[in-house]
């Protein structure tokens, strides 16, 4: 993974995406095309931050433990950040999945609406305590700009 000067940041976020190609729900690395930088910030002066875009109305979401969330399609472009729990995501038609824990990693974007995406991805919660998650759609819709690195979730060493 590529570092900033003071070698603590990536200088750009890469997320696990639930995307779409040829109408099949697929995951991806992709790297966010906003880069890192330093904030003036009080408070936060000196830290670094991507800036994600333009959000509509974001929920904090509850997930009971144990819980089948079923085949669908993202239900709007959305990041959503895990902040505990487990999220396991397949895709049936590539057969890809991604596990993704609560926390410091736990940022993904899905990106397969029913507009791109014939069947969409599957998503359990198999863990034993309740996952939380604060699910955040694009503006409008879109998908923030970003570069694809590979087929499959992001692995650990390219997360910041």
């Amino acid at each position: 993974m590529a570092t900033d000067q003071s070698g603590s940041n990536p200088p750009t976020l890469n997320v696990t995406a639930i995307s779409a190609r040829n109408g099949a729900s697929t995951i991806e690395c992709w790297q966010l095309a906003n880069p890192f930088k330093a904030s003036t910030a009080a408070g936060v002066s000196g830290a670094s931050f991507a800036q994600l875009g333009k959000a509509g109305p974001v929920s904090y979401a509850l997930i009971p433990a144990r819980f089948d969330g079923g085949l669908h399609n993202a239900p709007a472009v959305q990041y959503v950040a895990f902040l505990a729990g487990e999220a396991v995501v397949s895709t049936p038609e590539s057969g890809q999945s991604a596990i993704i824990k609560g926390g410091k990693d736990g940022l993904i974007i899905a990106a397969d609406t029913a507009a791109v995406s014939r069947k969409g991805h599957d998503t359990k919660y198999p863990s034993r305590e309740q996952t939380i998650g604060i699910q955040i759609p694009t503006a409008d819709g879109k998908v923030p700009p970003h570069t694809v690195l590979y087929s499959g979730p992001c692995k650990k060493i390219d997360l910041p």
